[in-house]
């Protein structure tokens, strides 16, 4: 049932041989779920510049100089592993510019089981890749939904060959219910799907371990999904399961500091844990202008991070009237969210994250809040900015 990326293009069946065997091994018994990138196209040199390949036959992502972020089921346990070799930089695995890096350890998440899920593990790179490009990982279920990419060297259609150049697909997001009637194990928790009901695009055999991402409020790449597995590879009404990040990145911070502590998710400016709150209220007026709160942000070196933690508490009759941005010190506005005509629940209560790396951290931030619709009224109860 594992998985692996699968997308349309010449097939190379020298790349990755019998290290694709050793990914799969540990299929349990139930239906063939393998990862590939299947009616995709090719990627550009340095579109996906976190990519890694790993010579068991699965992708990743940096996490940090030292550390690759990829799927429990594509190694075999914790411990020290120097058997793993990691390719970075390139989309032809044939390229003499590609930097390899073997690894040194290996940490299997202890809770993942095929029937509990939590499909992540971090390898130890023997000596670091120094300035690499960094994955930052979703830490909040804000991007859980929408249009994904997915991207790696898995096999091109079901049981198909691994590939020798880096191939890439979008695919849509999948609810929970419709994607647990096509698998009733589905753990809702800490896996998300994503697929077209008509099958024809989806990840295969080989991509196990790699990323799925989507765009960020700031328009940059942020880590949604970590392959995992599927029945088949490109099946209508199969889509694929994905390891869900934002479930499951607070443990994987936290076991990425212990190994390296110079990581960060791939944040150039990490968090500081500092926060600044207001807790005063400012009525939103209806059908009305927009209304702003400030926050003082005072003592914060540098830039904000890229995963700044905007936790907002907006109470409202209708939120679907609601416009939702965060203004930055210099007047930069980023949008955290749209209004709908179709969301008629009440409240925004939740947590953004923001890539705010090019702001400098002090300052005057302001919560901006729009009603654009008539008859349903609210106003800001608190918010707060987490550095």
């Amino acid at each position: 049932m594992f998985r692996k990326v699968l997308l349309t293009a010449v097939a190379v069946a020298a790349v990755a041989g019998t290290a694709a065997g050793q990914a799969l091994a540990a299929q349990p018994p139930s239906d063939d779920v393998s990862p590939q990138v299947v009616g995709g196209s090719p990627a550009a040199q340095g579109e996906f510049p976190w990519m890694v390949r790993l010579s068991m036959g699965c992708g990743g992502a940096m996490y940090s100089d030292l550390l690759v972020l990829t799927a429990a089921h594509c190694v075999s346990g914790t411990g020290n592993n120097t058997g793993i070799t990691a390719t970075y930089g390139v989309v032809d695995l044939q390229s003499t510019s590609a930097v390899k890096r073997t690894s040194s350890y290996v940490y299997k998440n202890p809770g993942y089981t095929t029937s509990a899920g939590g499909d992540w593990a971090l390898i130890k790179l023997s000596s670091p890749i120094t300035g690499a490009a960094k994955l930052p990982i979703a830490t909040t279920t804000a991007y859980d939904s929408g249009t994904f990419t997915v991207m790696g060297w898995g096999a091109a259609s079901e049981g198909g060959s691994q590939q020798r150049y880096m191939l890439k697909a979008d695919v849509p997001f999948v609810s929970d219910t419709s994607c647990k009637s096509s698998y009733p194990s589905l753990k809702p928790a800490v896996e998300i799907c994503a697929g077209f009901t008509q099958g024809g695009v989806d990840t295969c055999q080989g991509d196990s371990g790699g990323p799925m991402v989507r765009r960020d409020n700031n328009n940059a790449w942020i880590q949604v999904g970590i392959v995992s597995w599927g029945e088949g590879c490109a099946r209508p009404n199969k889509p694929g399961v994905y390891a869900e990040v934002s479930a499951l990145s607070t443990a994987i911070a936290t076991k990425a500091k212990e190994l390296d502590p110079n990581s960060g998710g791939g944040d150039p400016n990490p968090p500081t844990g500092k926060v600044f709150e207001n807790t005063n209220n400012v009525n939103i007026p209806d059908a009305g202008t927009a209304v702003t709160s400030d926050v003082v942000v005072t003592g914060v070196t540098g830039n904000a991070p890229a995963t700044l933690q905007v936790g907002v508490d907006i109470k409202h009759t209708w939120r679907g009237d609601l416009v939702v941005d965060l203004v930055a010190p210099d007047g930069s506005t980023y949008r955290m969210k749209n209004s709908s005509s179709n969301d008629s629940a009440d409240n925004v209560i939740t947590t953004y994250t923001v890539n705010a790396s090019t702001e400098v951290a002090n300052g005057t931030w302001k919560l901006k809040v729009q009603d654009v619709a008539r008859y349903d009224t609210g106003y800001i109860d608190s918010w707060k900015l987490t550095f």
